[in-house]
């Protein structure tokens, strides 16, 4: 038996294992694996999500077989050819019979004066962000404001988790522009504009010149002239090749760095190979994990006797950064050719084409603001276009040719991927298992749903990979079992660690059954982004306020209050299309303050930051109008009350209109009442959005007690059955039978469930409580929303303030109470 050694274990290092142990069926070789870190190989593409949850094991990548020695904590530090052994920091000495160099990249850090200063970081391990973390402490208390040198990949990934943690970043770029190498002008442009409404601020054409200590904070000059006053830096200004146990060896490296590797991955020792980041291959280094992958599967063949060549990789990206959708493939930057550009400010989209002279070939493409088109075109690099450019971007669906790459880094073609389909791989987990497709960077994973379509698979109704069970389902499950906490559910009934698309969809349903407080415990870390701080986050990186108008009916003394906190908080303030007011600026910190004062005036939640009841529109109904038939606004404050805080699959509306006349557009609502002389007509499934629709006539001239029990049942029918973010009009359309399935259940109880039903309902009205004095009334809930060192209250003593540079020295007083009347 031989020894191969994998210098190295990262997620190229870990696929070279892996590959090497499931081929190898003859058991000639044995795998040792020598790791610097201190933890098994993780999956740094997504490194960013760890922000999400702190937990480590979400990135952890396939264990690996057991018979792979792996040394965790003990690099490999020199290299002996001629004995052919390593001798790792330890003192561990391995012989080896073929090595494999796999030690990645290091962050480069610009030789800025003061870059090696206490709260200057680079970001590149959980071990960095663990630090990053510890420096801006829990919630960010304490830390404002932090700089990220580097506007590429890295440095957005780093600015996104920087706000995660809740520090405001300034991006600091030297090229003109963000993601200079994926993006041209236009497209940088528009991801700029669109970074700055998140509340952070971008520097391009410009660079750190110096840093230096001010007190416990930095400050940092740029080249422009521009002085940030700072709590952290973070360098992420790109990668340098990690090749300096070949350069002790006596290996070639490249001009740039890298140990240069041959067609086979194999360095001028025959007994050496170099694959990922600390490779270069015909001058080039590569940085996606996707060539690394190509890389480690060729060394991988050549182990086993194989003749696979390294012949290059598709360097195409597809990411979603700071919310924004980014993607580039081919050649973006070439001077021959046409671009076809369709710049949308409005919707916020910039996508671009560049094609050869013939008019015809696929050159490259960019995508800012919406790539989901990236599937589809990104195969077609090189290829005739099998349609025009312009169409093509406008979302015109065509067949990939066979031999088209769908997923690049781990090299499968839709003829690959097709046949595993015809095989049997009949679920987007089993081709993931099977092809290996969307099993890196993921962007190719709505492809393979497509490709199941077109091929007539039925498509699973599995809420995510980590659960095979529909979101219907998992209702049934959590009611029946008396599951209340996600960690309970996934081991009894999933696989994994959970993601975003079960966590905030298991966090809803178990509000549903009233699981208790949505920032109790557990819950709290699945909550999507606007329900961590009940609030709608908004473009500039503030929140909205908005409190319950039920109807809106509201008093004289009531209207005075929301006038006031909006003045004393400088708040922009709007009426809504749902009769509400809504107030707009406020900061996480300012939250408790502002809902302090609302709820002490007699205000709740109005849940606009929920998958909830979020209005009951009514006209002025019989009152006051004079063609109104039915008091419509003392309905609409019954429904509206009765239904608050009843969380759903998506947001629902509803509205009363008080005659045939339609004041209050009830038909564009998931529920509509219209009054007429003989009671109401009920109207469901309605929405507006992208796909307006019209709700449909469920009953007529049914009576307020028979309305109301009606709306019950076709709310909890829908909070139980229907798929994650399916609004009511897709949820009846999508429904075997539709409208008259819907009505044989909820009005002729064809299933005999409605009992249930109604029940459900009556426990949802008698346990609500409001969620904002849940948090006002709980010391730990407010914790969260707490931003800075001496907030909340009267400001902490021991701190004082200074002038300098001109700088306005803050006031920090209490906040004056309101007491409502």
């Amino acid at each position: 038996m031989q020894t191969l050694v994998v210098a190295g274990y990262g997620m190229v290092g870990h696929r070279v294992a892996r590959e090497l142990c499931e081929r190898d069926a003859g058991g000639e070789w044995r795998v040792v694996v020598l790791a610097e870190e201190r933890r098994p190989a993780y999956d740094r593409v997504s490194l960013t999500s760890y922000v999400d949850d702190w937990d480590a094991r979400s990135l952890a990548l396939s264990d690996l077989p057991d018979t792979v020695e792996v040394r965790l904590g003990d690099p490999v530090v020199a290299i002996d050819r001629a004995a052919s052994t390593v001798t790792t920091a330890g003192g561990f000495v391995q012989t080896y019979d073929r090595l494999v160099l796999a030690t990645g990249s290091a962050p480069f850090v610009p030789p800025v004066p003061g870059h090696d200063l206490a709260g200057c970081f680079v970001y590149r391990t959980i071990d960095d962000l663990d630090a990053i973390r510890a420096a801006a402490g829990p919630g960010g208390v304490g830390r404002r404001a932090a700089m990220v040198v580097g506007g590429g990949l890295l440095g957005l990934e780093a600015a996104n988790a920087l706000r995660g943690m809740g520090l405001s970043p300034h991006i600091v770029e030297l090229g003109p522009r963000l993601l200079p190498l994926q993006v041209d002008d236009g497209g940088g442009g528009l991801l700029r504009d669109l970074v700055e409404r998140l509340d952070l601020t971008v520097h391009t054409g410009t660079s750190a010149t110096h840093i230096r200590p001010d007190g416990d904070r930095l400050l940092a000059l740029l080249s422009n002239g521009t002085e940030l006053d700072l709590d952290l830096v973070v360098f992420s200004a790109g990668v340098r090749p990690r090749d300096e146990l070949g350069r002790a060896a006596m290996l070639p490296v490249g001009a740039r760095g890298g140990i240069v590797v041959d067609s086979a991955c194999r360095t001028a020792d025959p007994a050496v190979f170099a694959v990922g980041e600390c490779a270069c291959v015909d001058g080039r280094v590569y940085g996606l994990v996707g060539p690394g992958y190509a890389m480690a599967d060729v060394v991988v063949d050549r182990l086993l006797g194989g003749t696979a060549e390294f012949t290059g990789a598709d360097m195409s990206t597809k990411l979603k950064l700071l919310g924004v959708d980014v993607a580039s493939f081919g050649d973006v930057h070439s001077d021959a050719g046409s671009a076809v550009v369709v710049h949308d400010a409005v919707a916020g989209t910039y996508r671009k084409l560049l094609v050869g002279d013939d008019g015809r070939t696929l050159l490259g493409g960019v995508l800012v603001g919406d790539a989901s088109s990236y599937g589809m075109l990104r195969p077609l690099v090189g290829r005739p276009l099998p349609a025009a450019p312009a169409a093509l971007l406008a979302g015109v669906q065509v067949e990939l040719p066979a031999d088209a790459q769908v997923c690049s880094c781990n090299a499968v073609t839709r003829a690959t991927i097709e046949a595993a389909i015809h095989g049997g791989a009949e679920t987007v987990a089993a081709i993931k298992s099977c092809t290996r497709a969307g099993t890196t960077c993921g962007s190719c994973v709505p492809a393979l749903g497509q490709l199941l379509s077109a091929c007539g698979v039925e498509q699973s109704t599995a809420l995510c990979e980590h659960f095979g069970q529909s979101r219907a389902e998992l209702f049934e499950i959590l009611l029946a079992t008396g599951i209340r906490s996600f960690g309970e559910l996934i081991d009894r009934y999933g696989v994994g660690r959970g993601c975003a698309v079960c966590k905030p969809a298991v966090a809803s349903i178990l509000a549903s059954l009233g699981a208790g407080h949505i920032l109790d415990g557990e819950h709290a870390a699945l909550q999507d982004t606007n329900d961590h701080f009940l609030a709608n986050l908004q473009r500039n990186g503030t929140y909205s306020v908005v409190p319950r108008i039920p109807g809106g009916e509201i008093t004289p003394e009531r209207l005075m209050v929301i006038a006031q906190v909006a003045h004393d908080f400088g708040l922009y303030t709007k009426i809504t299309g749902g009769q509400r007011i809504d107030l707009l600026g406020a900061t996480i910190d300012q939250l408790p303050d502002i809902w302090r004062r609302l709820v002490a005036a007699g205000f709740e939640s109005g849940h606009a930051y929920g998958k909830a009841l979020r209005t009951v529109k009514s006209c002025v109904g019989s009152t006051w109008c004079r063609y109104g038939v039915q008091d419509s606004v003392g309905l609409a404050v019954e429904l509206e009350l009765r239904y608050r805080g009843l969380r759903s699959p998506h947001k629902i509306k509803a509205g009363v209109s008080g005659c045939a006349r339609e004041c209050a557009e009830a038909r564009s609502k998931d529920v509509g009442v219209i009054a007429t002389e003989h009671g109401w007509n009920l109207y469901v499934g309605g929405n507006g959005g992208f796909t307006p629709r019209h709700a449909d006539l469920l009953v007529s001239d049914v009576d307020t007690e028979t309305l109301v029990r009606l709306i019950d049942r076709f709310l909890m029918f829908y909070v139980r059955t229907a798929d994650r973010l399916q609004r009511t009009a897709a949820w009846i359309e999508a429904m075997p039978g539709g409208l008259d399935h819907l009505r044989a259940v909820i009005v002729e109880d064809s299933l005999g469930i409605c009992a249930d039903l109604e029940a459900a309902m009556a426990r949802h009205v008698a346990d609500y409580t409001d969620e904002w004095q849940g948090v006002l009334a709980d010391p730990a809930k407010l914790a969260r929303f707490t931003s800075f060192v001496n907030a909340p209250g009267t400001p902490d003593p021991t701190i004082s303030f200074r002038q300098e540079r001109g700088q306005r020295v803050p006031v920090l007083v209490p906040i004056p109470q309101v007491v409502g009347r």
